[in-house]
């Protein structure tokens, strides 16, 4: 059983500093791309970056330069570090996988909470 796990979250202050991690585990499937969405009460869940096999990157505008994705190599472990965090950053942070082997599909792990304090 396909399972995505988040850590890292918790509470940081204006202007800190924070990583997240997402493991996936249970599953052989090959793993395509993995990424993070955030959300925050009342509001639909929002894309922030992804990364691929081969490590190309995406973001968000406006996000990339304090938020940087990455991927242990020949893992399907990835990070996200969130460099200068502004209150606005505070949201539910939900790490994906799209995977699988003839029919791929996203998968989500159960969300790890951000909270900047200003």
């Amino acid at each position: 059983q396909v399972h995505l796990e988040e850590s890292g979250g918790g509470l940081v202050h204006s202007g800190g500093s924070l990583r997240l991690s997402c493991a996936a585990s249970g599953t052989d499937y090959v793993v395509y791309e993995m990424g993070w969405h955030r959300q925050v009460p009342g509001k639909q869940r929002e894309f922030v970056a992804s990364i691929t096999r081969s490590h190309r990157s995406n973001y968000t505008s406006g996000l990339e330069g304090r938020f940087t994705i990455s991927r242990d190599l020949g893992e399907n472990r990835i990070h996200l570090q969130i460099d200068n965090v502004k209150p606005e950053d505070t949201a539910v942070y939900f790490c994906s996988g799209y995977m699988g082997w003839h029919d791929p599909k996203i998968y989500w792990g159960q969300g790890t909470q951000v909270t900047v304090s200003s």
